[in-house]
């Protein structure tokens, strides 16, 4: 699938775009370029990786530039989704270098972290390349940077899970919790249809079991996803043959103490995908940098 840097994640853009210039600027601007540099000296920088990984975010690199000085030129050598190797240079931007500094900063931190996103995802995906695995990102991510965020995970070949809570239901240990206390007699069955019965086909309907007769409970009201959380490799295999056995063909979520160290061993279970919160909320930053290229 062709990555997109649609209307979805320009807004999520422009919003945190000027949250912050706003929170690095404040009333005065930058204090160190204005007092060194003139405002008609121009020049060129470069954008260049330091480590090997993945890129993701050179649409959001032009929207910081706008948002101070339209008149920047962006050269890009190198497009979203691209693996890069140390020393590659991935643009150049010429114009006012007093503008370059002052969004220096602001560039490279959208830059590393969604190139760091997009970095830990590729190694996840290739892990598991010759399995028919789906590699899924979850919520957990930083505040205001979910759309972006899940755009570096599609950069990084994985695949995105429910963009938030208004757009899939996922039944999890304590909806159950409550459903249970308050609904007697019921069991994860019942809330599966009633969650189906109040709600039409375009909803997806998962439930996350822990166990393997929570798992035999939940195949039988057919939801279009089963999570199964924490799960070790020999009953996760188990739940695999038993969804198998049971003549459906409901797809498997592993989640829950999976890293690349084991990933593999997940995915060679049969389970059809994988989500990971790691993706987002301990992806480390790609070192990035801006390197003096002249004076124009």
């Amino acid at each position: 699938m062709e990555l997109q840097f649609g209307e979805p994640e320009k807004k999520a853009a422009e919003r945190l775009i000027v949250m912050a210039l706003e929170e690095d600027l404040g009333g005065l601007g930058d204090l160190t370029s204005q007092t060194l540099i003139q405002k008609d000296e121009n020049a060129t920088v470069s954008l260049i990786t330091r480590k090997s990984g993945v890129l993701a975010g050179l649409p959001i690199v032009e929207m910081v530039f706008a948002e101070l000085d339209s008149s920047i030129s962006c050269n890009f050598l190198l497009s979203d989704g691209d693996e890069l190797k140390s020393g590659d240079r991935i643009a150049y931007f010429s114009g006012s270098l007093l503008v370059l500094l002052t969004a220096e900063r602001t560039v490279l931190n959208f830059l590393t972290h969604l190139s760091g996103i997009a970095s830990l995802t590729r190694r996840f995906v290739e892990a598991v390349c010759d399995i028919r695995t789906t590699i899924l990102d979850t919520r957990k991510t930083h505040p205001g940077y979910r759309i972006l965020e899940k755009y570096a995970v599609r950069a990084g070949g994985g695949a995105n899970h429910r963009m938030g809570l208004y757009d899939g239901v996922l039944i999890k240990d304590n909806h159950l919790a409550g459903w249970k206390e308050l609904h007697r007699g019921k069991t994860i069955a019942d809330a599966i249809r009633h969650a189906k019965s109040n709600h039409s086909d375009e909803i997806p309907i998962e439930v996350e079991v822990d166990n393997l007769q929570q798992l035999e409970e939940a195949l039988s009201a057919k939801p279009d996803m089963i999570l199964l959380d924490n799960m070790d490799c020999d009953t996760m295999k188990r739940a695999v043959e038993l969804r198998n056995d049971s003549g459906c063909e409901i797809p498997l979520e592993a989640s829950g103490g999976i890293g690349l160290e084991n990933v593999r061993q997940v995915a060679e279970r049969g389970v059809e995908r994988i989500s990971l919160g790691c993706l987002t909320h301990s992806a480390t930053a790609l070192d990035l940098a801006f390197d003096w290229f002249g004076k124009t």
